[in-house]
């Protein structure tokens, strides 16, 4: 095939989903000339899967991205169908915003973004190789023989790379919603020595809407008091449509259990790793045997589609036993599938030769990002997409790269997590992954990392004094009610009122608003004072007095964990002739090449024993000045 010089470019952002997106809008708007190429412009964010975006900590992820200066949260924010604060009978650290999409309207609107952000250029075309020359990346070529050079390249291909759909006993090379398959750059990038392995994932049938008996399920409304995704969003405006939640039967489970010998996932058809917190229904009937039934939800999949989506009937069963299977569902029984459900396979690097950058270790200027790192889910993808456009775009500027702690937010624990741990299944986020979860909410995201967005370029001004403000009114009324008297005739009227005795000391607001059963509400009515208190600054503020002592505790964790973490390891060091290490370390030591302690202290293999070492071989060679 005869090859063409068809531009040149600073950044390539191969893919535009999740992943891609967030890359291509980070590398243009930090000011690179940035080309995203896309096997087909009809996917640019596509949700292939269901219809939401958000989740218990997923909705972390949407808040973080946004707060760095991503899009998905103001994308959500104006094309949402229904909006619901998730865990609110819990704590904070796990309260989650979910939101159900219009996803024909989310494609849209992203790809009119990308269309329209200055320095972003958007191409449907496939990229077949990565080219590299002494250990730097240099651009693509791509199907037609196009090659577009550049200093910089992020791959986000999702699963597409040699993607292959599994619909029982059929199966055939094609990418998610009958899109085209990637079957050449998988080659070149083992090639270039990145081992491959299989995942899979599926998608579960849409039926049609009016095929449907929804009078014998249960409506599942949003939340209008709901807080926005995005903090750049003032209010929520968008009107807010029904789910409905109904449960499989016994009948159900019986047809799944009695035709196990033709799903591909028992027949031994599918190769792949499945996702272990997204199974199918077969998966479900035969660990769960002992359930008498399980949720499904009905989801609409936008205004201007009747489409529906069944979430947590996920199968790769057959197309006539997916039809049987459906319609033993309440309220599904005349149901009209529109489009059968399927198991797709996918291959995938191994996310352990990548920096915390999430750039490849061994080939300067390519960086990964989304499920081509071995995730699942639209929030970990655009997680991932964004902090890798970031630090292409500081490598591109000379610049330190954007490495963020598992103490800075979900999406340095997610990344790490990959790099330093690996995945043998698809990884998906959960709160239980986040050891400093108190202090990584959803409501303190853009505290926690606007300023990093704003240095890396990425984060707007207007954004910046956006967080400063917030953060300056709740440094002013914390301070203001530590050292404020409760007004005591309006306290004790309140007691009164509740059956409580008055106190012997009256107490500061802040401490009234410590006590049990006293909301924001009930202390304004004691404040000698009274100030007008944004609802996010007042949400901190209940936050900070009743945690006080758990936040502090995690802060002093934090603070003892940031002495290994920030305790860097030179490049060079020689792990394989490290004496006092055991074998083991020494052989992942020398695989995984961390970049600072506290990565090396998460190696699987890596004893305290080995970490007091390697603190002792760091400083002799920070003494021998960087001689082994």
């Amino acid at each position: 095939m005869q090859t063409f010089d068809a531009g040149r470019f600073d950044a390539v952002v191969v893919g535009a989903g999740h992943a891609g997106c967030e890359a291509a809008l980070a590398l243009a708007r930090t000011g690179h000339s940035t080309l995203c190429l896309t096997m087909n412009l009809d996917s640019v964010a596509l949700m292939a899967c269901n219809p939401a975006i958000g989740g218990s900590s997923k909705g972390h992820l949407v808040r973080e991205i946004d707060a760095l200066g991503g899009e998905m949260g103001k994308a959500a924010d104006e094309t949402f169908i229904q909006l619901k604060l998730l865990n609110t009978g819990k704590g904070p650290a796990i309260h989650s915003l979910r939101a159900q999409m219009d996803k024909r309207r989310y494609h849209e609107r992203m790809k009119r973004t990308l269309e329209r952000t200055e320095n972003l250029f958007l191409r449907q075309g496939e990229c077949v190789e990565i080219l590299v020359e002494d250990g730097r990346v240099t651009g693509v070529l791509t199907a037609t023989g196009a090659v577009y050079l550049a200093r910089a390249v992020i791959l986000a291909t999702g699963v597409y790379l040699k993607s292959r759909i599994i619909i029982g006993e059929a199966s055939f090379n094609q990418g998610p919603s009958g899109l085209q398959s990637a079957n050449r750059l998988s080659e070149s990038l083992e090639a270039l020595g990145f081992p491959l392995r299989r995942f899979k994932t599926g998608t579960p049938a849409r039926v049609n809407r009016r095929s449907l008996e929804l009078e014998k399920t249960i409506p599942q409304y949003g939340d209008p008091k709901a807080p926005p995704f995005s903090f750049m969003t003032a209010e929520n405006t968008n009107p807010q449509y029904p789910c409905y939640l109904t449960y499989t039967t016994p009948a159900t489970h019986e047809l799944v259990r009695a035709n196990l010998h033709r799903a591909p996932m028992y027949s031994g058809s599918i190769k792949g790793t499945g996702a272990r917190y997204c199974p199918s229904i077969e998966d479900k009937v035969v660990r769960f045997a002992q359930k008498e039934r399980h949720q499904l939800f009905l989801e609409p999949e936008g205004l201007s589609t009747d489409e529906v989506y069944i979430q947590g009937l996920s199968t790769s069963m057959p197309e006539d036993l997916q039809q049987k299977i459906i319609h033993t569902v309440p309220g599904l029984e005349r149901a009209e599938v529109m489009r059968s459900a399927y198991a797709i396979e996918y291959d995938c690097i191994d996310p352990t030769q990548l920096n915390l950058s999430l750039g490849a270790k061994h080939i300067a200027g390519l960086y990964f990002a989304g499920q081509i790192n071995g995730t699942s889910g639209y929030e970990e993808a655009a997680a991932q997409g964004v902090v890798a456009g970031i630090n292409a775009s500081l490598w591109l500027l000379g610049r330190e790269p954007v490495i963020l702690r598992r103490d800075d937010g979900y999406a340095g624990v997610l990344i790490d997590d990959l790099v330093t741990k690996g995945t043998n299944e698809p990884y998906r986020m959960m709160t239980s992954r986040a050891e400093y979860r108190l202090l990584l909410r959803q409501d303190n995201a853009d505290l926690r990392l606007t300023e990093v967005g704003y240095a890396a370029g990425l984060a707007t001004k207007e954004r910046y004094e956006t967080m400063l403000s917030k953060k300056r009114s709740l440094e002013k009324e914390l301070a203001r009610m530590k050292t404020t008297n409760a007004l005591r005739p309006a306290l004790l009227r309140l007691l009164e009122e509740r059956g409580e005795p008055a106190p012997k000391k009256t107490p500061t607001l802040f401490d009234l608003l410590k006590r049990e059963g006293f909301e924001l509400e009930d202390v304004l009515r004691c404040d000698p004072n009274p100030v007008e208190i944004s609802p996010a600054v007042a949400e901190q503020l209940s936050i900070e007095a009743r945690y006080e002592g758990y936040i502090q505790k995690q802060q002093d964790e934090v603070d003892r964990f940031k002495k290994l973490e920030d305790r860097a390891i030179p490049e060079s060091m020689d792990y394989l002739n490290m004496t006092g290490l055991r074998l083991e370390a020494r052989q992942k030591l020398d695989k995984r090449r961390p970049q600072n302690i506290g990565q090396a202290s998460r190696i699987s293999g890596v004893s305290p024993a080995d970490v007091a070492v390697l603190l002792i071989a760091v400083e002799k060679h920070e003494r021998q000045g960087g001689k082994s």
